[in-house]
């Protein structure tokens, strides 16, 4: 297994600090003590296909004989099956190997996993609109893997959830049905660490952390997250594993609400925000830079963090740093509205009966994926406030507003049409040079450079 340099803001220590890991090490796991062997595991059922799970069954293909594909939409196993499923180019020339030689298995009957060795869990973990955890698919998920264990599975929760939710919904109903953590099946969490349409990081390169019910559970579970990455940390408990994912995407949540807070200062001063992050990235140590935005969405980063907000609040706790930081992203899509009103203010127009197109509707570049998409706000706050609304994503052919309203994406869009074009996101490969023609352009991405007469927000 490889060792990977710390991404810390105190390099110069991180060598130091890094002793204090367990790397898990193939070669000294023979001692593990339990029912099952290394090659029980062969077979790897995934439950759940979305996201993260389709990713992670690709990546088997060829380090695991077979492996079961299980989800509850049929849709969803039958766009998998077509090839229409949202993957980089190296995962879906994977998919279509694995389809074809019939190593990937696809069902909806969570039964088919008493057929695996080993069962790896990804459901989504969203919030409701009340942004209070919506744990239903999670549970569900759970209780299945539950029902249909056998003595000698490794079963390994990947989804971003609560401390103390591998125990909760795994360990304890296991012990309930006669089946004990370490003895008989075992049991950890690894959260997942996929980075949706970016083919930089690639699973084989990003290590994973892996916690178990206890270290025997570690050691079985880090055998085959081994088969996805070269690198694997073992920490001392399921529940420093689900700890960790948690800090990972709160850091995050506080580091974009500060770029974006950052971005507004600049523009108070008439600076570059882009610029000045980049300078500031020069700094070997002590920095960690993001770039601001028109907000926050995905299945990570805006609902996350409010799995620990809700544990802490169920405790009598709070954590008002982050409590500011989800704030702060969930308003930011007020922002641009309001800095589009400013445009079009300056230009002597109102956004009252102005025709306002919005590019980009996806979450992120590169991906068909709306879930907690700052575009869904904006579009519907532009129209609030009397804006003619239209938007242009060759990504995503349809959406559906937080009003009901449902829109359908422009094709061959003009700029001369629209009176003010505001820049969501930007996929790559697609031309946009229509938009430069457009009277007013607002760049809520500060990455739009052909257009002379941008704003920013």
């Amino acid at each position: 297994m490889a060792v990977h340099r710390l991404s810390l803001a105190v390099n110069g220590r991180e060598r130091l600090l890094h002793s204090q890991l367990t790397t898990f090490d193939p070669a000294s796991a023979g001692g593990v003590t339990g029912t099952g062997s290394q090659a029980d595991t062969g077979t790897v059922a995934i439950v759940g296909l979305g996201y993260v799970g389709l990713p992670t069954a690709v990546a088997l293909h060829g380090k695991s004989p077979r492996v079961i594909g299980i989800d509850v939409s049929e849709q969803r196993l039958a766009d998998i099956a077509a090839g229409d499923a949202d993957l980089t180019g190296a995962d879906q020339a994977g998919l279509a190997a694995a389809l074809a030689d019939g190593s990937l298995e696809l069902t909806t009957d969570p039964a088919a996993a008493v057929d695996a060795g080993a069962v790896i869990i990804c459901v989504p973990t969203p919030v409701d609109a009340g942004r209070t955890p919506d744990l239903a698919a999670l549970r569900a998920a759970c209780a299945s893997v539950v029902r249909y264990s056998r003595p000698g599975q490794v079963i390994i929760l990947t989804s971003t959830t609560y401390v103390g939710t591998t125990r909760e919904l795994l360990t304890e109903p296991l012990r309930r049905r006669g089946l004990v953590a370490g003895r008989d099946v075992h049991v950890a969490f690894s959260p997942e660490r996929i980075d949706p349409g970016n083919p930089d990081h690639l699973q084989s390169e990003t290590p994973r952390v892996v916690g178990g019910a206890t270290p025997a559970c570690a050691s079985r579970a880090a055998e085959v997250i081994g088969r996805l990455t070269d690198s694997v940390y073992l920490v001392s408990s399921a529940g420093a594993a689900e700890a960790t994912k948690l800090y990972e995407n709160i850091f995050r949540a506080v580091t974009l609400a500060l770029a974006n807070e950052f971005a507004d200062a600049c523009g108070a001063l008439g600076l570059d925000p882009i610029e000045v992050t980049l300078a500031a990235g020069t700094k070997p140590y002590g920095f960690l830079g993001v770039f601001p935005g028109p907000g926050v969405g995905g299945h990570c980063i805006p609902a996350d963090p409010h799995y620990l907000l809700w544990q802490l609040n169920a405790a009598g706790r709070r954590a008002p740093l982050i409590e500011q930081a989800m704030t702060s992203i969930a308003v930011r899509p007020e922002r641009v509205i309001e800095r589009a009103a400013e445009v079009m203010a300056a230009s002597g127009r109102s956004l009252a009966g102005a025709r306002v197109v919005v590019l980009g509707a996806s979450y992120k570049g590169g991906v068909r994926d709306l879930r907690e998409s700052p575009a869904l706000p904006l579009l519907d706050g532009l129209a609030r406030e009397g804006a003619d609304v239209a938007y242009y994503d060759p990504l995503i052919p349809e959406l559906e507003l937080p009003s009901g309203r449902v829109l359908r994406s422009l094709t061959g869009p003009r700029g001369a049409d629209w009176d003010l074009a505001v820049v969501h996101t930007l996929h790559p490969g697609q031309d946009y040079s229509w938009a430069h023609d457009c009277p007013l352009v607002l760049d809520a991405t500060y990455q739009f450079f052909g257009a002379a007469h941008r704003a920013v927000v």
